[in-house]
């Protein structure tokens, strides 16, 4: 195995998909699929750390100049993990978080992000690179703090009104911004498949 494979950016993506499966353990404490206040402060916690995380390994891999193949191959499967789901588990929540029109919101940033995955692999077989814009990087601010005020969800009633709705538009925005995100990196790859 690399000698990079251990390398503190690394061990930090590692923990972010660590972190899945400690997300969906938050909302089975009580053996079902349970939304306690409990637990969705638990999973907003671990979800928070680890989103913290995306941002170090990426700047301490370039600032100690550590990036490694398996880092940069784990990165975006460690992101969308995490992200697909805490959206699926704050639809099937028993409070329905995530539910009715709101499901579409979830979906469009869903089907984007295995669009997106599904273009990039095929855009690196033809080794061309497509660069994350800066619109992408606040999509994705945008998305995770959307999802993190949705994990809290009914908890935040007790601390502001109307606390999941405010997650609910936060989590449309991200989804517009998807949209228009998805789409220029379709455009930016079109001629690359056209030319083929």
């Amino acid at each position: 195995m690399s000698k990079h494979a251990f390398n503190l950016p690394n061990m930090l993506t590692y923990g972010r998909i660590l972190a899945v499966p400690l997300v969906v353990l938050c909302f089975f404490l009580e053996g079902r699929l349970q939304s306690s206040d409990f637990a969705r402060w638990s999973a907003f916690a671990i979800f928070v750390i680890a989103s913290i995380t995306d941002y170090f390994d990426g700047y301490l891999a370039r600032a100690w100049q550590q990036q490694s193949n398996i880092g940069r191959m784990l990165d975006p499967i460690a992101d969308k993990l995490l992200v697909s789901t805490c959206l699926l588990l704050l639809a099937a929540d028993t409070d329905r978080t995530i539910a009715g029109w709101s499901l579409w919101a979830a979906i469009i940033i869903l089907c984007r992000e295995i669009l997106v995955s599904g273009l990039r692999e095929y855009l690196a077989a033809l080794k061309v690179s497509v660069p994350v814009t800066q619109l992408a990087k606040w999509k994705t601010a945008i998305q995770m703090l959307a999802i993190a005020a949705l994990l809290i969800g009914p908890a935040g009633h007790k601390i502001v009104p109307y606390w999941t709705q405010m997650g609910i538009a936060m989590l449309w925005v991200a989804a517009i911004v998807t949209l228009y995100t998805g789409y220029d990196y379709f455009r930016a790859g079109a001629k690359h498949i056209m030319d083929e």
